[in-house]
């Protein structure tokens, strides 16, 4: 076996709100219209939505974990999968392998709430991540729900809903959001802002889409492989689907060949 012409692997990150009890109808279609290979489902915390979610869009495979917010569903056949959680981190990241692509894809989701400790526990989520990724010789990409903003983007506190604004209000008023220019700074690039760099590409919520808190991080050397990257906000399930819209990334990777 050897590793052939390269091949386009189209992924989705889909935070789906709670577990997705109840809106498993609207979820399906909007994994379907999304038309991808592999979805990283965040606070996909019960294994019987994933599973009618994976048998609604006709996924070959699926992984879900009793207690841990990722998941995921696979049109390809999956060499390994596991969770991994690091230690001291509170979250554990999820690694998913397919069996015939030369690409080991880390399902993300961090700490939740816009606060000042909250963004240091993220912090310290991040380099336990970054510390697994140190070992890593594969070919690989980052992507989920980070919870955090990006440098340079701001966070509009008066569009946050009251309970979330108050968190802030308990941080000082301020917070310094240090998670995503870490992870620029060990080497990855920004998926997003590399295909779409003047678009604002918020992510949440859905009925006041203003915060990007959604990402895709390739290593730096890495982002020739890129063929867009954007987030689904057409469509008229997405609004009934989860309060996210998702992240959708193509990237070309190598297919393994007999020979």
């Amino acid at each position: 076996m050897g590793w052939s012409l390269q091949m386009p692997l189209r992924i989705l990150s889909y935070n789906i709100q709670r577990g997705g009890i109840g809106r498993e109808d609207a979820l399906a279609t909007v994994i379907l219209e999304a038309d991808v290979d592999v979805v990283i489902l965040q606070e996909a915390t019960r294994r019987d939505v994933v599973a009618r979610l994976a048998a609604r869009t006709g996924f070959a495979e699926y992984g879900v974990s009793p207690g841990r917010s990722l998941a995921f569903l696979s049109r390809f056949a999956i060499e390994r999968h596991r969770w991994v959680r690091p230690r001291f981190s509170h979250h554990a990241f999820l690694e998913v392998v397919p069996s015939a692509l030369n690409v080991h894809i880390v399902g993300v989701h961090l700490s939740a709430v816009h606060a000042a400790w909250t963004e240091r526990r993220r912090v310290h989520e991040l380099r336990a991540l970054l510390a697994e990724l140190a070992h890593q010789t594969r070919p690989h990409l980052v992507i989920g729900d980070f919870n955090t903003l990006a440098p340079g983007e701001e966070l509009e506190v008066a569009r946050l809903p009251r309970r979330l604004r108050l968190l802030v209000w308990l941080s000082g008023g301020r917070i310094r959001w240090q998670t995503i220019a870490i992870m620029l700074g060990a080497g990855y690039a920004d998926a997003f802002r590399t295909a779409r760099e003047a678009e604002p590409g918020a992510t949440f919520p859905t009925w006041d889409p203003h915060v990007r808190l959604d990402y895709a991080f390739l290593p730096s050397d890495e982002t020739a492989q890129l063929i867009d990257c954007r987030v689904l906000t057409e469509g008229a399930a997405l609004r009934r689907a989860s309060d996210h819209f998702p992240l959708r990334l193509e990237l070309l990777v190598e297919g393994k060949t007999k020979g």
